[in-house]
């Protein structure tokens, strides 16, 4: 129970890690609105040199408000969950799914400017649900099962059915969170094992095994092996003195 405990500990950078990141894709924007400027350019740009910059500038930029408020509260919540749920591999899925988001998305995706952190949210919700019913850990299942029915919904968006939507970054997203989900193994909290699932199990020493017989019949009494240790009972008894009772 103490293993089990280290592996989902609250710390600050639960909440601390995913607040920096939405503070800077937010700082971002304001500075894009303050100066009139606009980044829109630094984006994923499939097959070409200059594009492959936007595999790390990409998820900072935004084009509008809207598109920035819809990717802040999934990226929160995402994110908070990848480092209480898996915080010995969290910064690993982040820096490693950062990258191979953007570089599928500049694989696979249109001659078009691909921006925002959708892509990074759709990696986080492929590994969050996949790892956790590959883990097989209750607790982790019960978090896949949240994150499908919160936003499920999701999975239609990787499929082209707004032309203005990077589906491309979204396929990206999802394709990278599932093989970080399958590929991740060390560092996670692994299901609890019952005492017959031991490779040192021996069904000779279970103790309650031996309350049936070789047919699978219900034995009352369990002879002991060792007799001496068989608790014993004594009774000592007193006779009382006639006369002290007299004089009572």
């Amino acid at each position: 129970m103490q293993e089990e405990n280290t592996h989902f500990e609250f710390s600050t950078g639960v909440v601390g890690y995913p607040l920096l990141f939405v503070l800077l894709i937010w700082v971002v924007f304001w500075f894009e609105i303050r100066f009139g400027v606009d980044f829109n350019s630094f984006g994923v740009y499939p097959r070409t040199v200059v594009g492959m910059r936007g595999i790390i500038l990409s998820p900072f930029i935004h084009s509008d408000i809207t598109h920035l408020w819809h990717n802040t509260l999934p990226l929160l919540i995402l994110s908070a969950a990848l480092f209480f749920f898996y915080q010995k591999n969290a910064w690993k899925v982040i820096l490693i799914g950062f990258v191979m988001t953007g570089f599928l998305t500049w694989l696979l995706g249109r001659p078009a400017n691909h921006i925002g952190a959708s892509g990074i949210i759709y990696m986080l919700f492929g590994f969050l649900f996949f790892k956790g019913i590959l883990a097989k850990h209750f607790r982790l299942i019960a978090l896949s099962f949240v994150v499908v029915f919160v936003y499920g919904s999701m999975v239609m968006y990787v499929l082209p059915i707004d032309p203005k939507i990077s589906w491309e970054g979204h396929l990206s997203g999802l394709i990278s969170g599932i093989v970080l989900a399958f590929v991740i193994k060390k560092g996670v909290v692994q299901p609890e094992r019952y005492t017959w699932e031991s490779e040192n199990y021996n069904p000779e020493d279970d103790e309650f095994l031996k309350h049936f017989d070789e047919n699978g019949n219900f034995i009352e009494n369990v002879t002991q092996e060792n007799p001496e240790e068989q608790i014993t009972v004594v009774y000592e008894y007193k006779p009382i003195d006639k006369e002290s009772k007299d004089n009572e």
